[in-house]
């Protein structure tokens, strides 16, 4: 992908699922990593893997944690001397009706998924503008398009994520930032192999999704990777969907009580 090699990276959420096929996408592109993920443990094995093809820089991170989120920037700094692209991936989900939803449940994922893409997309895009400019990659969901019962606070959080997005890209835009976001339909990862059975999904493709098949999450990569990209230039303020045409094909959205993917999951 154009304008990608040599470039300093940042990627939250990335100690598996999408985050980490985002970060191995960069490291393919010939950019310079530097990852985050709360989960150190798996943090650290998902930075051994990826160093591998290129030394690769991370930090322990909280990304709803104002404090943790400082360090985290200045440290991306320091390693990779200036940050041009942001993934912002991290998030979490939880199955929780509205009427049965408990206040801590709904602060949590809005604390996380939103309140943590505004401190990291603060904390790095003020360094992106210090340095003259770059890419901000948000991750929101087709949940953040249309609702999925079940998922109040979570769709909540993607809906309010895509607003935020396109403010910070009118804001950002006279300093050099572009900010766009990236809405994954249903992605197959570890953890939706877990809780799928194979004929939900098989029935779930044959009824909902136009191209036939789940998404992976190197489709999700290769979104984010043109999002960051010089081929994508003269675009900003925008949301590019990654679902096989289904929110195209009938305006659907899957079935209560099958987790949606979560980005940093």
């Amino acid at each position: 992908m154009r304008g990608l090699a040599g470039k300093g990276v940042v990627v939250t959420g990335a100690a598996r699922g999408i985050g980490f096929e985002v970060a191995r996408r960069f490291l393919a592109e010939g950019s310079q990593l530097f990852l985050c993920d709360r989960d150190g443990e798996k943090l650290a094995e998902a930075a051994a893997q990826l160093s591998s093809d290129g030394e690769v820089g991370s930090a322990v991170c909280d990304v709803g944690q104002e404090d943790q989120v400082e360090s985290m920037a200045a440290a991306a700094k320091d390693f990779l001397g200036r940050v041009d692209v942001l993934v912002n991936n991290a998030g979490v989900a939880a199955i929780a009706p509205v009427l049965s939803e408990t206040a801590p449940e709904w602060d949590e994922i809005l604390r996380v998924n939103l309140r943590g893409c505004f401190l990291v997309a603060r904390a790095v895009g003020a360094s992106m503008a210090q340095s003259g400019g770059g890419a901000i990659v948000n991750m929101s969901s087709t949940n953040g398009l249309v609702a999925e019962v079940g998922y109040a606070a979570y769709n909540a959080s993607k809906a309010g994520l895509l607003l935020f997005s396109q403010t910070m890209a009118v804001e950002l835009a006279p300093l050099g930032v572009r900010v766009n976001c990236v809405c994954p339909g249903y992605i197959v990862t570890p953890m939706s192999e877990q809780l799928d059975d194979p004929a939900f999904v098989r029935a779930y493709v044959r009824e909902n999704i136009p191209l036939g098949r789940t998404g992976t999450p190197g489709d999700v990569a290769s979104a984010v990777a043109f999002l960051a990209s010089e081929e994508s230039a003269f675009i900003t303020g925008t949301s590019l969907v990654v679902d096989g045409g289904q929110l195209s094909h009938s305006g659907a959205h899957w079935s209560p009580g099958r987790a949606p993917e979560v980005a940093g999951s």
